[in-house]
């Protein structure tokens, strides 16, 4: 049985477009919340496959959606690296800061495999355990995103650490960087060895980036990853989501060579049907707040933004991931508008 996910990313035509939800495994469902808590910490959630898997499947149960996205998170290769990483309640993640070329070289990339085999574990089980119209997305951070939580040691609104890295001794920054690319490419593959059907990279900071550097440390380090899963893998459909690069979407396309993009709330309609989704299969927009809030005007844009992406290849997502305020019922009212629509 063909997936529909799968076969919009081919550039088929399909009877409605196929739809998941970033985060759609996440803090706004009560049966997640129990399996967190029972899991101990978030990252122990994450390395623990039996609870990962359960996780997965939690929101297809309720919605059924064309695909699952494993349950993971994109700071768990600077964890396998050898760096400091904790999930604090209130803060997100805290990483003990990279800023120097001697804590740079103290990375590793020699026990990668062993401290990710939890997740390709957890990758096998799903691909086993999802029903045969249920496509299976791997995924990874991409380099610059990754790189700017590693050196900053936390998130932060404006990647100022990194940036300034970057600009100050450029040399060193991309050491980071390739080393990154590396681990990301490796982990990557092992994906898809245990069963992921397809892949997605967020670089949820690119946005942050003026042009010169948005094509060194976002265009240039995705274009090596995928021209190294592709020398082993070379059908894997790769999702790519430099989220906020707004114009710069259209090079970045034609420079990675992506198979799709996502993109965030702030894009303009129109302009990404007429100047991405003409060139790939395209997913995201809508606001998470707008799920959160629901009704109406939920419906009202839902339908708007099908009505615009009718045309070309589609998969409806999110601009960013479902926030926990959401009240369960209304992805399922958005779930049922999606699988009731007809191109």
């Amino acid at each position: 049985m063909s997936k529909r996910f799968l076969e919009i990313l081919k550039g088929k035509k399909t009877d409605r477009p196929a739809f998941w939800f970033m985060r759609q495994a996440g803090r706004y469902l009560p049966e997640y919340m129990e399996k967190r808590k029972e899991a101990g910490s978030f990252l122990d959630l994450c390395y623990n496959p039996e609870f990962a898997i359960e996780v997965t499947h939690q929101p297809l149960r309720r919605n059924k959606m064309d695909a699952a996205i494993l349950f993971s998170d994109i700071l768990v290769i600077p964890h396998a690296l050898g760096q400091d990483l904790a999930f604090q309640v209130g803060k997100g993640p805290v990483l003990t800061p990279i800023d120097s070329l001697s804590k740079l070289n103290a990375l590793s990339i020699d026990h990668l495999h062993e401290c990710l085999s939890p997740i390709y574990n957890t990758v096998k089980g799903l691909s086993s355990t999802l029903g045969q119209e249920t496509a299976l997305i791997g995924f990874a951070g991409a380099p610059w995103t990754v790189a700017t939580y590693m050196v900053q040691g936390h998130g932060s609104p404006d990647q100022a650490a990194a940036r300034s890295w970057a600009y100050n001794d450029p040399s060193v920054f991309q050491k980071l960087i390739d080393l990154l690319v590396e681990a990301t490419s490796s982990y990557l593959i092992r994906q898809v060895d245990h069963g992921a059907e397809a892949l997605q990279l967020f670089d949820s900071w690119s946005g942050s980036l003026p042009e010169k550097e948005f094509e060194r440390w976002c265009i240039h380090p995705t274009a090596k990853i995928i021209q190294n899963i592709r020398a082993i893998y070379p059908d894997i459909p790769i999702i790519g989501f430099p989220k906020g690069a707004g114009a710069k979407y259209p090079n970045f396309i034609k420079e990675t060579g992506v198979t799709a993009v996502s993109i965030d709330t702030s894009m303009p309609l129109e302009w990404a049907r007429d100047h991405i989704q003409s060139l790939v299969p395209i997913q995201g927009s809508l606001d998470p707040l707008l799920l959160a809030a629901g009704g109406d005007a939920l419906e009202k844009e839902a339908l708007r933004i099908l009505d615009i992406f009718k045309d070309g290849g589609h998969i409806f997502n999110l601009g960013h991931g479902i926030v926990p305020q959401t009240p369960p019922e209304h992805v399922e009212q958005l779930s049922k508008i999606i699988r009731d629509y007809r191109y």
